[in-house]
């Protein structure tokens, strides 16, 4: 089984333009795999929460509710760090990303890891191996 970690700017994105990713990712992925968060990244929802206005801070409320409902796995970390530092440290060939982060997505690639990314604010796309 593998393991899809959602990143804060793809789950706030997901939300904001109703995509619905955990349709979208039964169809787009051919394998089992369970669904987790950084710790982190609740950390990042709330500061959203707390600054940000129109769909992004929606999506941030309905991305925390979202979590805690559907019982999405949270990985306790060091706490210390960027969240897409912690998720380059963390991914390994069992694990796919989920993000809209450049950067992030540019590293993971160097390093042979899977991206899932939204595509047209309707659709996922993944790019794996």
């Amino acid at each position: 089984m593998k393991t899809v970690i959602l990143d804060t700017n793809f789950l706030v994105d997901c939300l904001a333009w109703k995509v619905d990713f955990f349709t979208e990712l039964a169809r787009i992925l051919p394998f089992t795999y369970e669904l987790k968060v950084v710790d982190k990244t609740l950390d990042e929802l709330d500061k959203i929460i707390a600054i940000a206005r129109g769909d992004s801070k929606i999506g941030a409320k309905l991305a925390k509710q979202l979590i805690a409902k559907k019982r999405i796995g949270v990985i306790s970390t060091a706490r210390k760090g960027y969240v897409d530092a912690l998720i380059l440290k963390l991914a390994d060939k069992d694990t796919v990303v989920a993000t809209q982060d450049q950067e992030l997505k540019r590293k993971l690639k160097a390093k042979g890891i899977p991206v899932i990314i939204i595509r047209q604010k309707k659709y996922l796309q993944y790019t794996g191996h």
